[in-house]
């Protein structure tokens, strides 16, 4: 079964987990491939969203009534213990994660997790690494639009944190390493985006510099001389 390749990338990311956590589960559609192949014990269906909610327990509800998933209300991390197995966060701003991940109250790192941020995706990568997490994938894909992945979990005690360059934080380690297809055409259409203001006959000279500054910065990634 398809779920779309958005949703297969992430499915295909996620491994086989005693408790699954799925936070903004929307449709329910990870939380039901987890399931559907015997990949956890239990499934935790979280959404702040009464509406998306109830449409994730709809699909599940065999699994709801048979005690193998059950469905939260609630903002981030409320009602997920902080030794669930795997958490997926897709669909939500890296500053919104960054606010789940920090809450003072129910906040944690994941023992392992899939984040798709839909922006920010630089602020979550030095969250994660400067407060206990590793990176163990981070990529970008595309399914008409651009999507950055950052798969991860939890360091080790004592295990020294990873080290990322600028550029790394920015543009995601492994995207940078491999120049996936997806990352080489999303750093094209930017520079695209960029000539097309520098075009424009109004543009201030301050906005010109800080536009040709972006512009060679971009070309420098895609040409492999910045890493």
């Amino acid at each position: 079964m398809s779920y779309g390749k958005r949703i297969d990338t992430l499915c295909s990311l996620l491994v086989p987990a005693k408790t699954f956590a799925d936070v903004g589960c929307d449709h329910g559609y990870c939380s039901e491939y987890m399931l559907k192949n015997g990949l956890c014990d239990q499934a935790i269906l979280s959404d702040i969203s009464k509406g998306s909610l109830a449409k994730a327990e709809a699909l599940l509800a065999p699994y709801l009534r048979a005690g193998k998933a059950v469905s939260v209300l609630g903002n981030g991390f409320y009602g997920v213990p902080c030794d669930t197995d795997e958490v997926l966060i897709a669909g939500m701003g890296g500053s919104e994660i960054v606010s789940i991940l920090s809450d003072k109250q129910y906040g944690f790192m994941p023992k392992r997790f899939v984040f798709q941020p839909m922006h920010d995706g630089e602020k979550l990568r030095r969250y994660i690494l400067a407060n206990g997490g590793y990176i163990e994938r981070d990529f970008i894909f595309k399914d008409g639009k651009y999507y950055e992945v950052i798969v991860g979990g939890r360091r080790v005690e004592n295990a020294p944190a990873q080290v990322y360059t600028e550029a790394e934080y920015e543009f995601g380690k492994e995207n940078l390493e491999k120049m996936p297809t997806a990352f080489t055409e999303r750093l094209e259409k930017l520079i695209k985006n960029i000539e097309k203001y520098l075009k424009e006959p109004n543009l201030q000279a301050e906005s010109r510099a800080e536009l040709l500054k972006r512009k060679q910065r971009l070309q420098g990634v895609l040409s492999g001389e910045i890493k």
